[in-house]
C-alpha cells in the first residue's frame, strides 16, 4: 500500500468540501456568476482528484512501484496547482487586483499534472508490476 495517496485524498477531499461550503456560502455574495462557476470547477476537480487519489491508494495494494507512486504526487500537484489556482484567480479578480502576471498559467500546467497522473496509472495497470 501507498499511504500518501490515502492521506492525500482524505486531505484533498476535507478541503473540497470546507472550500465549496465557503464558496456557496460566502463567496456567492462576492464573486460574479461567472466567476462563481469558475470557483465551482475547482472545487469540482479537487473532489475528482480526491477520489481518484483514493482509487490510487486502493490500486497499490494490487500494483506496486514507481507509476503508483508517481500518479500520487502528479494527482496532488497538479490538483493543488488546477485548483488553487483557480481559487486564486477568482479572489483576485473580486477583489480588483490586478498584477501576477503569469498566474494563469499555473492552470493549465496542473492540468497537464493530472493528465500525466492518469496516464501513470494506466502504466501502472498494464505493467508487470502488477501483483
Amino acid at each position: 500500500m501507498f499511504k500518501p495517496a490515502l492521506v492525500n485524498a482524505t486531505l484533498l477531499g476535507a478541503s473540497a468540501v470546507i472550500i465549496g461550503a465557503f464558496g456557496a456560502h460566502y463567496l456567492k455574495t462576492i464573486f460574479t456568476p461567472e466567476q462563481l462557476i469558475s470557483f465551482e470547477t475547482g472545487v469540482r476537480y479537487q473532489f475528482y482528484h480526491a477520489l481518484a487519489l483514493t482509487f490510487t491508494g486502493i490500486l497499490s495494494f494490487f500494483c506496486t512501484g514507481k507509476y503508483i507512486k508517481t500518479a500520487t504526487w502528479l494527482f496532488t500537484i497538479g490538483t493543488v496547482l488546477f485548483s488553487g489556482s483557480i481559487y486564486i484567480l477568482n479572489l483576485l479578480a473580486s477583489k480588483e487586483i490586478i498584477g501576477i502576471k503569469g498566474l494563469g498559467i499555473v492552470t493549465p500546467i496542473g492540468g497537464l499534472c493530472l493528465i500525466a497522473a492518469w496516464i501513470c496509472l494506466l502504466f501502472a495497470i498494464n505493467s508487470k508490476e502488477v501483483n
